[in-house]
């Protein structure tokens, strides 16, 4: 199991670390039909199947048909690779899911609920979203979507500030105890905290 204490402070998030190129005379030596595309997929695949758990690069590299060594091609470490797959699949969310009768309460009911089950295709997703900073492009294309919901309220600066973090600390809460939480029992959840920003908004 990946927990926040196995990044520790010695390692540099996939997302912020510059890659070393490979020597040049050796760069014919990489692996034909490997791509960080490619891994980054079979990685999802593989957590899905198996559980982070036991998930390994080789266990991976078994799946592409390739060496473990292979793989390091295209990524450093296991916990890159992990960050990339975290990431995609937070790609899968629906950021722009039309425009719902109720606005943005529409809205964001639709993003949490989207959010529960992306969790739920995907149980791993939630120990990662602990142990790894989420600022992929697909991370951050979510809080961003959530910060354009947020500013349709009409909050106040610190008022939405607030909003967002409640938001934020809700939908991680779905990997835990919401998410194993009947639909009925998510719902209510989730109406009492939209409930509590319309009333900031309108005091």
């Amino acid at each position: 199991m990946v927990t926040a204490g196995d990044c520790g402070e010695i390692r540099t998030s996939v997302w912020l670390a510059a890659r070393r190129a490979a020597p040049a005379r050796r760069r014919s030596e990489a692996p034909c039909g490997l791509d960080r595309e490619r891994i980054t997929a079979a990685t999802v695949r593989l957590l899905d199947s198996e559980g982070l758990g036991r998930f390994s690069m080789r266990r991976l590299a078994a799946g592409l048909g390739v060496t473990a060594m292979s793989l390091y091609w295209y990524v450093d470490t296991k916990h890159d690779l992990l960050e990339l797959a975290l990431d995609s699949a937070l790609g899968e969310l629906a950021l722009a899911p039309g425009s719902p009768p109720d606005g943005w309460p529409g809205r964001l009911r639709a993003l949490a609920r989207g959010y529960r089950r992306m969790l739920a295709d995907h149980p791993w997703v939630a120990p990662l979203t602990a142990a790894y900073p989420n600022i992929g492009p697909h991370a951050r294309a979510f809080d961003a979507a959530l910060q354009r919901l947020l500013d349709a309220t009409g909050l106040g600066d610190s008022a939405r500030t607030g909003a967002h973090l409640a938001v934020s600390q809700f939908l991680h809460g779905c990997g835990g105890a919401v998410r194993r939480a009947p639909e009925g029992d998510f719902c209510l959840a989730l109406d009492v905290l939209i409930a509590g920003i319309e009333a900031k908004a309108t005091a």
